[in-house]
């Protein structure tokens, strides 16, 4: 099998980027390591002007660098292409950066740091206080620099993520420069935007190229990244890895239950689906195999499981990070409003597993682990940071001073074990890993100004809110359907937004024309943002793209698309999960809002119908055995009817979900004592 790193690089968002050597990684080692310190220092000592002027000197930072580590991977026509790799098959070239990609990290180096321009320039320039006071009234050289970084942006965000949230964006400039043109009568037409007034949107606003979504990823995802890297450094992902291992090594399905507890573990501190699925499956495929796994039920498994690291506290994904600036709340109450999804997310996946191993006759696999008790007792440490994170959070320190002191606990801690010291050669290796694993979320988050300035300055937003209304009033007009409806238009809408685009910048259009038409509504807005936020990371499990379970069907071997629908079996829960919760106010509870009786109440129901849900999609009951199609069908009904979370629908419910139960004891009594399970496979 390639190497993990080697494949996770290649089935995550972001395009791999260039293995570097000699002088040029030098440079980027050094540049990365720049931008690390400044970011630290932002930290404990902001700069006087404000984070605007930091996130100008980010950018100025990040995006020449993503011309030299990305290539431009242009596909040359069929004749040329072959005489150039005839030519590279006798004498290789260089890998490293061309004199155009020097080029464009120069022009990208000037358009970042125009505006702090401390000189005149054609009417332009002369400091970043003069720049701010012309908002609104940009020069010839204004507009001309902000063209430049308009441009050299998209195809940033093309060399790291490919063609399409360049053309979404262009979408979306096209649309606040030609909206003026369509008939007045649409819903989304606008007045007009000239070319000066969109660039000026973008360049020196708020809500532009230094908006929010650049803001987090300059503070807390940076930071975040450099945690996870010296955390891995550090030796903490062997060490989930094997502490999964060990403490399910004497279960009969401990094949399965390694794979899901290391994608759990390994998820608190990644934050990154496809690579937690290949860092998991690299450790857990050859024991799944051992186990009687077919490839595509284990590649299944590995993709849910991966991807769960993006819904896993206290690391989330980057739109986490921008939830929490959107609503303006603490980065700990969007952890809590993470938990019990999580819970709930992981409880579908373990029993799924439960149910496969049964159905499928699973053979126990021996375990090389040692006792859980004593690797704790030795390396047990690992968590010392993440508890450091919460505790930290909770007593009020801010995020991102939590993340960095966790990180100084966890380079202290690595002195504990001799073979994974990180020494200073070493920590600095995880500090440039971990800027260099930033470049392409950081150029999405900028671009995505593009969209959220669009929709800010045409209004696009409300508008696009009242089509989707409009649309699920059309059917009915009781409020309660009208909101279901929605909600299901609404994550139709963000799935097919996820499979072309980051889950980042899905997460960023989908609450500016979405989230409206939610909050319009009356979902509350934490229930709104994590209905997007969940819908946004699922595109990561969703067919045909499904980049998680590409990569697991990369580890296993296994058939892609097979794999795919067995990802979206393991991880249906999350699906409806953020249905309930913004359907019905009870729903609320699942995000750890309201009263304990509210959250206990919410919680325990949605438990059941993810159980029930998990044997109608598996066709088997743990403990009595195989579910027939009748009884299939009753459990689908049943736990669909339980996440509706009123009183009646509950109960109708609760009533469908015993007939299937007594249905399944019924079709065991009938087929004999032993028809219900396989040889050497108990129930």
């Amino acid at each position: 099998m390639a190497d993990p790193r080697e494949l996770a690089a290649r089935f995550e968002e972001d395009k791999p980027g260039r293995t570097l050597s000699g002088p040029v990684a030098v440079v980027l080692t050094a540049a990365t390591l720049a931008i690390a310190l400044l970011a630290l220092w932002q930290v404990f000592r902001p700069l006087a002007q404000g984070s605007k002027y930091y996130l100008i000197y980010f950018l100025a930072g990040v995006l020449p660098l993503v011309f030299l580590a990305y290539p431009a991977d242009l596909r040359l026509p069929r004749r040329r292409r072959q005489r150039t790799d005839d030519r590279q098959a006798i004498a290789p070239g260089p890998t490293g950066p061309s004199r155009v990609d020097w080029a464009l990290a120069a022009t990208a180096l000037a358009g970042c740091l125009y505006p702090v321009l401390p000189v005149g320039l054609f009417g332009g320039g002369g400091g970043y206080d003069a720049f701010l006071d012309r908002q609104g009234l940009l020069v010839g050289m204004d507009v001309a620099m902000g063209t430049v970084l308009l441009l050299l942006l998209l195809e940033g965000c093309r060399r790291t993520t490919g063609w399409i949230l360049p053309a979404v964006c262009l979408v979306f400039l096209g649309y606040g420069y030609y909206g003026g043109l369509l008939p007045q009568h649409l819903p989304v037409a606008h007045a007009g935007l000239d070319f000066g007034q969109l660039v000026d949107a973008f360049y020196n606003s708020d809500s532009g190229f230094y908006g929010t979504p650049l803001d987090v990823a300059a503070t807390y995802i940076v930071l975040f990244t450099i945690y996870g890297a010296v955390l891995d450094l550090s030796g903490a992902g062997r060490f989930f890895v094997d502490l999964s291992a060990a403490a399910f090594r004497r279960s009969r399905t401990a094949a399965g239950r390694t794979a899901v507890a290391s994608g759990f573990l390994l998820g608190t501190v990644s934050g990154s689906g496809a690579a937690t699925t290949v860092s998991i499956g690299a450790v857990t495929w050859p024991i799944l195999r051992r186990a009687g796994y077919p490839a595509e039920r284990a590649g299944g498994m590995l993709a849910a499981a991966g991807v769960g690291a993006i819904l896993s506290p206290p690391t989330l994904g980057a739109a986490a990070f921008i939830i929490a600036e959107y609503l303006g709340v603490s980065y700990l109450r969007v952890l809590g409003w993470a938990m019990v999804p999580t819970v709930l997310y992981y409880l579908g996946i373990v029993l799924s597993v439960e149910i496969d191993a049964r159905r499928s006759g699973v053979r126990p696999a021996a375990l090389a682990a040692g006792s859980a008790w004593r690797l704790l007792a030795r390396s047990g440490y690992h968590f010392a940071s993440l508890f450091a994170i919460v505790g930290l959070l909770a007593v009020g320190v801010s995020a991102t001073r939590a993340v960095v002191l966790a990180t100084l606990l966890a380079v202290a801690l690595s002195f504990l074990d001799r073979r994974h010291r990180l020494t200073p050669g070493r920590l600095l290796t995880a500090l440039s890993g971990g800027v260099r694993g930033v470049l392409a979320v950081t150029v999405v988050c900028a671009a995505a100004g593009i969209i959220t300035a669009t929709t800010t300055k045409t209004g696009l937003g409300p508008q696009a809110a009242a089509l989707l209304v409009n649309a699920a009033g059309a059917v009915s007009s009781e409020p309660a359907v009208v909101l279901a409806l929605t909600a299901l238009l609404a994550a139709v809408a963000l799935t097919l937004l996820g499979l072309a685009v980051p889950v980042t910048a899905s997460f960023v259009i989908g609450w500016v024309i979405i989230g409206p038409a939610l909050l319009g509504l009356g979902v509350s807005a934490p229930a709104a943002a994590m209905f997007v936020f969940y819908f946004a990371v699922l595109s990561e499990v969703s067919p045909p793209t499904a980049l998680a379970a590409v990569a697991a069907a990369a580890v296993t071997g296994g058939r892609v698309v097979p794999t795919m629908w067995h990802t979206l079996r393991y991880a249906l829960p999350a699906y409806l999960i953020p249905l309930a919760f913004v359907v019905t106010p009870t729903g609320l509870g699942l995000l750890g809002i309201g009263g304990p009786q509210r959250i206990v109440v919410a919680t325990a129901v949605t438990a059941l119908g993810v159980a029930v849900l998990a044997v109608a999609a598996g066709g088997w009951l743990p403990g009595v055995g195989p579910a027939g199609v009748p009884e299939r069908v009753l459990g689908a009904v049943a736990g669909l009817t339980l996440l509706w979370l009123q009183p009646v629908p509950v109960a109708i419910g609760a009533v469908l979900a015993g007939v299937m139960a007594v249905g399944v004891f019924v079709r065991r009594g009938s087929a004999g004592p032993t028809g219900g399970t396989r040889a050497g496979s108990p129930a």
